[in-house]
């Protein structure tokens, strides 16, 4: 497979834009960020923060770091075919303008630690410190399994990975946000469906510890990243027919394609005592993460989506890109009654005065 112009392939990357204030210049703005009072302060704010991305890698001093398609044809050029990630965009595209985003995370915003000079350094879309940053518009992912050599030791599964991660990350990109300044800091006072005031009070509380279900906004939209994430990456897998059954992998196979159930994460639990310390550890942030979002999402689209489930999960991810909230109301509202959306998700103090306003 030829990967020309690989770099664009995730749609017209950091797209110009008439400054409302100035008239001219170009923004780096996302497809679906937006900026509210001293634009052109912002605007310069988050141009630095995304012209310079060592301040991401940086976490990571063990690990070398390269974009996305650089990864592809270095892998390529050694004899490992991308074609499942490259069909697994090929599904997501048309997917995702559905829900209404046409214009996909640029691949060479994808920053991807392929090797490290960490021992037992292991890799994978639950390694540390790593995941889409809006700030700085840069997805930071590391590759699949051990990273002691520059090529993965299961290149399907670590190619899954990276859809999953890319997929993924992509619906963080394009999501709705509004940005404004605040003591000379740019803050995020939207996110998706999703409010913070400006004093950065949230809209929704945390969920409790022992919660088997979310009632938190941010678990909401992450959990139904993932859903569309896993779905795509579990199309991808059955269009190239991988199936992975060897441990540890198998437990990342079934997480990366959505097909983890309860006894999975009772063996992954079991498997995590004697695994070496770095695969130990994804281990555990993967059933940590299966856990606390993803079966959180799942019985939260059950209890209130009910037959309807999939549809629920349609008009979340439709809001989220979005930022309008309106459709999802009134789908809420025509199921379990008027105020629906507050009911479930507001916050008491939320509204509550800001005691740090003056005059």
């Amino acid at each position: 497979m030829v990967l020309p112009g690989l770099a664009s392939a995730g749609g017209a990357g950091i797209a110009p834009a008439p400054d409302p204030e100035e008239g001219d210049g170009l923004t780096t703005l996302a497809p679906n960020e937006h900026i509210v009072g001293d634009y052109r302060s912002v605007h310069d704010a988050l141009s630095a923060l995304r012209t310079d991305t060592t301040t991401l890698t940086s976490q990571h001093p063990d690990h070398t770091f390269l974009p996305l398609p650089d990864v592809l044809r270095e892998w390529q050029s050694a004899g490992i075919d991308p074609a499942i990630l490259i069909d697994g965009i090929g599904l997501l595209r048309p997917r995702y303008a559905e829900l209404g985003l046409h214009q996909l995370l640029p691949l060479d915003r994808v920053l991807v630690g392929v090797q490290s000079t960490r021992p037992g350094a292991f890799g994978g879309f639950h390694h540390r410190d790593q995941g889409y940053r809006h700030l700085q518009m840069i997805a930071v992912i590391t590759r699949y399994g051990e990273m002691d050599t520059a090529l993965p030791a299961t290149p399907d599964l670590a190619l899954l990975d990276l859809l999953r991660a890319y997929a993924h990350d992509c619906l963080h990109y394009g999501s709705y946000r509004r940005y404004q300044l605040r003591d000379g800091q740019v803050i995020r006072t939207q996110y998706g469906i999703n409010h913070r005031r400006s004093c950065g009070r949230t809209y929704s509380v945390p969920d409790r510890s022992d919660s088997t279900i979310t009632r938190n906004l941010g678990v909401v939209m992450e959990g139904a990243c993932d859903r569309e994430a896993r779905r795509i990456t579990s199309k991808a897998a059955a269009l190239h027919g991988v199936e992975i059954t060897d441990r540890p992998h198998r437990f990342a196979f079934r997480d990366v394609t959505g097909h983890l159930d309860r006894s999975h994460l009772a063996e992954i639990e079991a498997a995590a005592v004697t695994a070496p310390d770095e695969t130990q550890a994804f281990l555990t942030s993967l059933g940590r993460y299966e856990t606390t979002v993803n079966r959180r999402y799942a019985h939260f689209l059950a209890e209130v989506g009910e037959a309807e489930a999939d549809e629920l999960h349609d008009t979340i991810l439709t809001a989220v890109i979005s930022g309008n909230t309106a459709g999802l109301g009134t789908w809420l509202d025509s199921r379990h009654g008027p105020g629906a959306f507050a009911g479930l998700f507001l916050s008491r103090s939320y509204l509550d005065p800001d005691m740090s306003v003056t005059g």
